[in-house]
């Protein structure tokens, strides 16, 4: 669907909002519930997709428990789930780890190990073809957990995260290079520290916001063209005499990222508190839509189940450009196996 398309759907929506009356009323978006994960519950964990099949990997269900290296395959088209193998006994079970996807592999690297605890900087690919993984060169920022990935003109790239200290550098990743030179650093980023950020990818540039550094949410939204950085317009209200951002409520950290029709979309994580709400980005337009009115239907809100999904952080996403999935997550010590796909063109009737 084109962009023209979604601004006139916008426009439909809009002028069929202001005609309903008291008792016929809709929201933006319909969340369908899909099938559970067939794992254990978990928040913090890895996800990448390649096709139509999501993968999740690692994470955590507790200080009590054994942080997890098991893999699931989530086939999208037939609505059900396949264990993989487990990463190899060399790989340390771990949560908040940079995970991506590129030429059709799987990339898992960096998270945080429950012995002692130990910050991560291993890497290992997965093979879906032959269900296998394979270790490559450890991350070449040193080790580090709640750092973010995407890929992006054939690389891979990972930054930001904690190592007691709040970061903010950026490296690439070249499979097909030599064995001691598949990482190598890229500047530019100016952009605040963060952990728990998010990116997203929209016709091969990469979008990054949200996140955590010093207690603080940050509020700068960046993109990279593997060139070069460009920072737009924040994800919080500016005090300018603007009021495209005055019902902003988008920064927050440990949320999760999709993209549908060449538009970014986030969806839940931790503000004050666990939400469940969503958030759409124009590119063209550097503008958020999905205001704080309940304009969009909250993830709490599911068309097809007699109750809605939890709110939540800390959860994982599939995307294939043209669907999203939030799965997983966590709220408190409640850690969580459902899975939803979020329909955006659809309205919800909340009658």
């Amino acid at each position: 669907m084109n962009r023209l398309l979604f601004g006139m759907i916008l426009l439909a929506v809009g002028y069929l909002a202001s005609s309903c009356t008291d008792d016929d009323e809709y929201t933006q978006g319909v969340w369908m519930r899909r099938s559970d994960l067939d794992g254990v519950a978990r928040g913090q964990a890895g996800s990448f997709t390649i096709g139509n099949k999501g993968y999740l990997c690692c994470g955590y269900r507790g200080s009590n428990k054994t942080y997890l290296k098991d893999l699931w395959e989530y086939n999208m088209n037939g609505d059900y789930w396949t264990q993989c193998a487990d990463m190899p006994d060399a790989a340390a079970g771990r949560h908040s780890v940079a995970s991506f996807a590129l030429n059709d592999k799987g990339y898992i690297t960096t998270g945080i190990q429950k012995a002692e605890p130990t910050y991560l900087a291993d890497t290992w690919e997965y093979n879906p073809a032959t269900d296998t993984w394979t270790q490559m060169d450890d991350f070449g920022g040193g080790a580090r957990y709640g750092a973010l990935a995407f890929s992006i003109g054939g690389y891979g790239y990972v930054g930001t995260g904690f190592n007691d200290n709040y970061l903010k550098d950026f490296y690439r990743f070249n499979p097909n290079a030599a064995a001691g030179k598949q990482w190598e650093i890229v500047n530019g980023f100016g952009g605040y520290k963060r952990w728990y950020g998010t990116a997203f990818v929209i016709d091969d540039v990469a979008y990054i916001c949200c996140g955590q550094n010093n207690n603080t949410l940050v509020d700068d939204l960046w993109k990279f063209d593997g060139d070069g950085w460009t920072q737009l317009r924040d994800i919080a209200n500016t005090d300018s005499d603007e009021d495209y951002d005055d019902d902003y409520a988008i920064a927050r950290l440990g949320t999760v990222s999709f993209v549908i029709d060449g538009r970014g979309y986030i969806a839940t994580g931790t503000r004050s508190g666990v939400t469940s709400d969503y958030w759409v980005y124009d590119p063209d337009e550097d503008l958020w839509y999905g205001d704080s009115d309940d304009d969009y239907t909250p993830m709490t809100n599911v068309h097809n189940v007699s109750s809605g999904g939890s709110s939540r952080a800390y959860a994982v996403s599939f995307s294939t450009g043209k669907r999203g999935f939030v799965l997983a997550g966590a709220s408190g010590t409640s850690y969580f196996d459902d899975v939803y796909e979020l329909l955006p063109y659809e309205q919800e009737d909340v009658d």
